[in-house]
């Protein structure tokens, strides 16, 4: 059996994650622009575009899940579905580089998050300004600082739903370096395989060599033979 560019499920997730992960990248550039921008680490533009990174990093995963199935799928007998071992390998590398890159958006997405846990307590710890003390303006004040302890509190619960995600990004990263030392092993298996029907047609050559001779010179002995009895007769 072997797989047409049809049929192979590597090449429809492939296009899946592809696709995705083009997504991801103008979202996680969207994102980072936002950030830069944004005066607080609780403002509702900058959790609105983290919210919908995490979103796509989501879906990101799943078709990475699928791209290591369909990897798994044909790695333990590669040659059956018409693939080399260098191809096998570039589907491999293929989940590892876009491990990487989702691990280092979950790092930016951490940094928001380290922000706004600074200027969280930063608050908590510092007096409140003098201000704060009027009559007229405590209510403000007051919504303000529940305002932004509930935008922290929402992105502790996403980020706590992100790390879910990358739990799998990493496990996907985990099986692909497994299949890649599995592929390694099944390389030099395939190399001992070879050196070793080296050795064995070269000594078959030289058998039938040392035959092919034998031959020959019997053949020559019995018509040294049947010369002489001719003559002798």
């Amino acid at each position: 059996m072997s797989f047409t560019g049809q049929d192979d499920p590597f090449l429809q997730a492939q296009a899946d994650v592809l696709s995705t992960l083009k997504t991801t990248r103008s979202l996680f550039s969207s994102y980072l622009r936002i950030r830069s921008l944004a005066s607080s680490a609780s403002s509702p533009e900058l959790a609105q575009a983290r919210s919908e990174l995490e979103s796509t990093v989501q879906d990101l995963s799943t078709d990475l899940q699928d791209l290591v199935d369909s990897v798994k799928a044909v790695e333990g007998d590669p040659f059956r579905y018409g693939l080399d071992i260098d191809e096998v390998g570039r589907r491999r590398k293929l989940v590892q580089n876009a491990g990487d890159e989702v691990e280092s958006m979950r790092q930016e997405l951490a940094k928001t998050v380290t922000s706004a846990q600074s200027k969280s307590q930063g608050m908590n710890g510092t007096l409140p300004p003098p201000s704060a003390f009027d009559p007229e303006e405590t209510d403000g004040d007051d919504y303000g600082v529940f305002e932004q302890q509930r935008q922290v509190e929402m992105m502790h619960e996403q980020d706590e739903a992100l790390d879910g995600v990358f739990r799998t990004v990493g496990t996907l990263r985990q099986q692909a370096d497994e299949m890649g030392r599995e592929l390694e092993e099944q390389g030099e298996m395939l190399e001992d395989a070879d050196r070793l029907a080296d050795r064995v047609g070269s000594k078959l050559q030289n058998g039938i060599k040392r035959v092919g001779w034998v031959i020959k010179n019997n053949e020559g002995m019995g018509a040294f033979d049947h010369s002489t009895s001719r003559l002798s007769d």
